[in-house]
């Protein structure tokens, strides 16, 4: 624990946190030096324990020191290392300075805190300390730049951190990612998601398929894979109904495409004597009237070129609010452009033909979840954000520190994704209609129009969506679970932004927040983000909340929503099936149920499918709220996350008595299955 010293000659203990990311520790020799309010300097303190290994990756080595007298609070350090261990960089999170005997007293003299008195004065640092660089660490080390006397040490170490954090279009036309992980970005050795192992893994799992032949031969059959660590998904049960397809587009994995229908769109080929019959009783007009039509149109799919001997389909579908609850499907048209071979598809159509033409919508939809809903507006755009946040704002401003914990793990899963997921000859290209080249040509089209202050910001969009509404759709749990959260976070959001911004003029002085805000539109240098307020000008504090709130609930709650429920409604396919082997139908001609098994996946894209999605559908890192890193150390910022983690448990609880009174439960955004970030 230290060098032996009597404890009453012991002036202070000096505790340090190593970094658990990869390549933190280092055998350089380590020195510090305390400074106190009144610019009192100790002498230089050489750090070491004998027969211990200090500084060690995620290690905490407490240090303790003698001869270092006539200091008041310490509010300052100065911490370095030598050149003894080569291309031996430290990555330290913090350290905390607690005095052992009372420190001198002065008139301007801060009072500590009862934590910092019993634990120590934080220092926070996240940081590698490069050899022979003589850095600078402040209490609480969150400071506005323009307040800040370390001017040139930000300078320099954004500097260094832009040689890291390079942009690069890694597709054309897409949202700009990395050029490469740096090493604090990686995974730590105890986190647990290893993609390709575990994949291993659960193949091993195989023979328990009883995998006799290529293909199905019948739908019972297919229950027999769902054996070991393959539950029965929940999609699974249920399928074939038309109240479970509805549902799907309520609270699935892509429950943010739905909008009020206010007239039949020219293009769909919809009669009012087509649907009348699935309305209740109300005419098409008074049902329109009434908000009660909703529709999803998915011609972002039109024309999509497949691999080679696949197609897909750009519905439009049509459903009905029911003031039971109820959602569902009245009218399902499979291609954009009305003709003979494009007929609309009725729940009065023959079973197994209504049945088809949902799994088809199904396709279709899986596609824009992928391509969209789960890769481009969460993962994506999360890691450009992050890119820009290190580019821009020094480790010490506040900004970075609210939103660092929200970035665990992210560019280090999207690497991989791009390596075993979305690469030619990948997860996508062999289980998905579309393949990687239909998946980026999504992406890339939606990427066009996306506008953070619509897609980005919930109560925006719900009110363009015409969803927002809880007396015309009264069963809508991904809105009504999400707005909870999503207000949980402004209110965090806001107290911190108040507490370091309780002025708008500080926005305007803050040089390192107005570059981030130009390297979010940028076109050319930057994020190319659309819709940012003020167009990256940050001038109210009001538009900076609104901003962070949008990029934390992407990072937490938008990326629940869409990859948790994936084993849930990919791995039975029949129920959302992310392949299909024939042809969209193109007649109302009788199906038989073979020629539905006929269309699914053999079975061991089957099991590859319920493989990945049940990986990608578990949790690794802790509940929103719940921080594996601190960042935050100043006693009101504290203060504000507590209150922000009491809400949550708040929300927790009131999600879980809905979901008692649901009579289908949706736990997805319960808070505490909610991760802080996009690490899986």
């Amino acid at each position: 624990m230290g060098i032996a010293v009597s404890s009453k000659h012991i002036d202070y203990e000096i505790i340090v946190k190593t970094g658990d990311v990869k390549g933190a520790g280092t055998d350089s020799n380590v020195y510090i030096a305390l400074i106190d309010e009144e610019g009192r300097k100790s002498r230089d303190i050489f750090l070491d324990c004998k027969w211990r290994d200090d500084f060690e990756k995620g290690n905490t080595d407490v240090f303790r020191i003698s001869n270092v007298t006539g200091l008041g609070n310490i509010c300052r350090l100065e911490l370095w290392r030598d050149s003894t261990g080569l291309n031996d960089d430290w990555f330290v999170e913090w350290i905390k300075v607690k005095a052992v005997k009372r420190a001198r007293t002065d008139n301007k003299a801060a009072m500590l805190t009862e934590k910092e008195q019993k634990e120590g004065v934080p220092f926070p640092c996240n940081r590698w300390i490069k050899e022979d660089i003589r850095f600078a660490l402040v209490k609480y080390d969150a400071i506005l730049p323009q307040f800040d006397d370390r001017k040139q040490q930000r300078k320099d170490e954004l500097e260094r951190k832009r040689e890291k954090y390079r942009f690069k279009e890694k597709a054309p036309g897409l949202p700009k990612q990395i050029d490469t992980c740096p090493a604090e970005e990686s995974f730590s050795n105890n986190y647990k998601w290893d993609i390709t192992a575990r994949k291993v893994k659960l193949l091993a799992h195989r023979k328990l398929a009883k995998i006799t032949s290529s293909y199905w031969q019948k739908l019972e059959d297919m229950i027999n894979v769902y054996k070991g660590p393959f539950q029965i998904p929940y999609g699974y049960y249920n399928w074939k109904s038309d109240e479970r397809f509805g549902y799907q587009r309520l609270s699935g994995v892509n429950p943010n495409l739905i909008r009020l229908c206010k007239e039949i769109p020219e293009n769909l080929a919809v009669k009012a004597e087509m649907i009348e019959p699935f309305l209740d009783g109300l005419s098409m007009e008074e049902a329109l009237a009434a908000k009660s039509i909703y529709m999803v149109d998915l011609k972002i799919l039109h024309n999509l070129k497949c691999p080679v001997g696949r197609g897909i389909c750009a519905p439009i579908a049509l459903f009905h609010a029911k003031k039971d609850g109820r959602f569902m499907p009245i009218a399902i048209q499979l291609f954009q452009e009305p003709a003979e071979d494009n007929p609309v598809f009725l729940p009065s159509d023959p079973k197994y033909t209504w049945m088809l033409a949902k799994m088809y919508y199904n396709n279709a939809d899986a596609a824009v979840h992928q391509a969209c809903t789960h890769l481009g507006f969460t993962h994506i755009i999360a890691e450009t954000v992050c890119v820009s946040v290190n580019r821009e704002l020094s480790p010490s401003h506040p900004i970075y520190r609210l939103l660092a914990p929200h970035f665990l793990y992210l560019v280090a899963i999207n690497s991989l994704a791009l390596e075993k997921l979305v690469s030619p000859g990948g997860w996508i290209d062999i289980t998905m209609t579309m393949g990687v080249s239909g998946l980026f040509e999504i992406l890339r089209n939606s990427w066009r129009d996306w506008q953070l202050n619509d897609e980005g910001d919930l109560p925006t969009n719900l009110v363009n969506r015409g969803v927002d509404d809880t007396t015309a759709l009264v069963n809508y749990p991904y809105r009504d679970d999400a707005v909870l959260i999503y207000k949980a976070i402004n209110t965090y959001v806001k107290d911190i932004v108040m507490l370091y911004y309780p002025r708008e003029d500080m926005l305007l002085t803050d040089y390192e927040l107005q570059a981030w805000g130009q390297c979010l539109v940028d076109k050319e240098q930057g994020c190319c983000i659309k819709g940012v307020p003020g167009n990256g000008k940050f001038e109210k504090q009001d538009d900076l909340i609104k901003v962070l709130t949008s990029l934390i609930f992407v990072s937490s709650v938008g990326h629940a929503s869409a990859n948790f429920n994936q084993y849930d409604e990919y791995a039975f396919p029949p129920n959302y099936p992310a392949i299909l082997r024939g042809r969209c139908p193109k007649t109302k001609d009788a199906l038989s149920e073979q020629d539905i098994v006929a269309q699914l996946p053999s079975k061991d894209t089957t099991l590859s499918i319920m493989v990945v999605t049940k990986i990608l559908s578990d949790r690794g890192t802790n509940g929103l709220g719940d921080f594996e890193v601190q960042y935050l150390y100043e006693p009101e910022a504290i203060a504000a996350v507590e209150r922000f983690r009491r809400e949550l448990a708040n929300i927790s609880q009131i999600i879980a008595d809905r979901n008692k009174a649901r009579s289908v439960p949706y736990p997805y955004l319960d808070p505490k299955e909610v991760p802080n970030a996009i690490s899986i």
